[in-house]
């Protein structure tokens, strides 16, 4: 019984320790995560630089009232075209001609009473001169005139406010364009600063973008730009480069950029959707990675990259533009590299990981394809 019992506690060890091996290599497997990998690549690319934008006009005011009255004449109305000086408005006049008349005539009596204070002065002078007239009266001659003076002066001074009150009624358009809204009626009793009308320029237009950091080194002055809009699906208009803003905007990482676009037909009006392309740039040594390989985080966009030890290691990289399935890769990684694409969505830096089958059409086929395509256009 004895010998019985002594075998089977020695199998029962054997037994023991092929599940602790088993169970060793299990713990094994579950430490180390399969994961997919693909490599680095250089490719050379031939990128066309398209942009979304916005149609903005030229000039665009709100012109309002300069003076206080009632609307007498409203001359257009919205969507007329006009000239530089077209009247516009009226407010009043009639009432401004008043005070213009009333001004005139209140000048012209500051003006003769400063005439005669001015003769009175020339007596007085001449009698004092004969010892006749005192110094008293001297000075208050003196004072006289220079009273009517200042009256005379300010008499002109209101006789100008009242001319510029008179122009001011007639409002006139300051710039070429079409007339966008309207907002008083005849009749209407109006403020200075009240609205009257929108007006907007329509040729040219402007059309604003912003070019990614990548680009901004390829965008300049009196460059072609293609413009797209909506409405005009089978039409390509031209615009001209004018305006590149001196920095990058650092929330959006954008260039900001405005081209001239002549529109002498009228076609395209402020607030539409464009579309511009800036031509085709060649590129060569891009790196490129499985869109999949990046991951984003709280310090910026990060990959894990792997070593010939299984280990991975977490790169910090800097990204640019998105090329069929890859994405650049402007700092972090070199041509060549194994980095994971797979299964690191929870992986830390410095984890031992297990190599599965790499990703092959899913992820470098893409990269491969903009690569051939790259090689033949060059």
């Amino acid at each position: 019984m004895d010998r019985a019992m002594r075998l089977a506690a020695v199998l029962l060890a054997f037994t023991g320790i092929g599940i602790g091996c088993d169970g060793q290599e299990t713990s094994s497997e579950v430490q180390a995560p399969p994961v997919a990998t693909a490599s680095v690549q250089a490719v050379d690319l031939e990128d066309s630089i398209r942009v979304s934008g916005e149609l903005v006009a030229r000039h665009r005011t709100a012109l309002s009232a300069e003076v206080a009255g009632r609307v007498t004449r409203v001359a257009l109305e919205e969507g007329d075209a006009v000239e530089v000086g077209t009247l516009l408005i009226e407010i009043d006049p009639e009432r401004r001609e008043l005070e213009v008349a009333s001004a005139r005539a209140q000048a012209a009596q500051a003006v003769a009473t400063f005439e005669k204070e001015r003769r009175e002065l020339d007596r007085v002078r001449t009698l004092h001169g004969s010892a006749v007239a005192s110094k008293s009266k001297l000075d208050t001659a003196e004072t006289a005139l220079a009273l009517a003076g200042a009256g005379a002066d300010a008499a002109k001074a209101r006789l100008g406010v009242a001319e510029r009150s008179l122009a001011d009624a007639s409002v006139s358009a300051p710039f070429e364009g079409l007339l966008a809204r309207r907002h008083v009626n005849v009749g209407q009793f109006v403020q200075p600063g009240t609205p009257l009308f929108d007006l907007v320029s329509l040729d040219p237009v402007d059309v604003i973008f912003r070019v990614a950091e990548v680009d901004s080194g390829r965008v300049h002055k009196g460059q072609q730009v293609s413009v797209s809009v909506a409405p005009y699906p089978d039409r390509v208009f031209t615009a001209e480069v004018d305006v590149v803003s001196p920095t990058i905007d650092p929330g959006t990482r954008t260039l900001r950029v405005r081209a001239t676009l002549p529109n002498p037909e009228g076609l395209l009006r402020p607030g539409l959707f464009a579309r511009a392309d800036l031509g085709v740039a060649r590129r060569r040594g891009v790196m490129l990675v499985p869109e999949e390989a990046v991951l984003e985080r709280s310090d910026g966009s990060i990959v894990f990259a792997l070593g010939s030890d299984a280990r991975v290691e977490r790169r910090q990289v800097r990204t640019g533009g998105f090329h069929a399935g890859g994405i650049e890769i402007l700092e972090g990684v070199a041509p060549g590299e194994t980095i994971v694409v797979r299964g690191h969505t929870n992986l830390v830096d410095g984890a031992v990981v297990r190599v599965t089958e790499p990703p092959g059409a899913s992820a470098e086929a893409g990269i491969a394809r903009s690569a051939t395509l790259a090689e033949k256009a060059l």
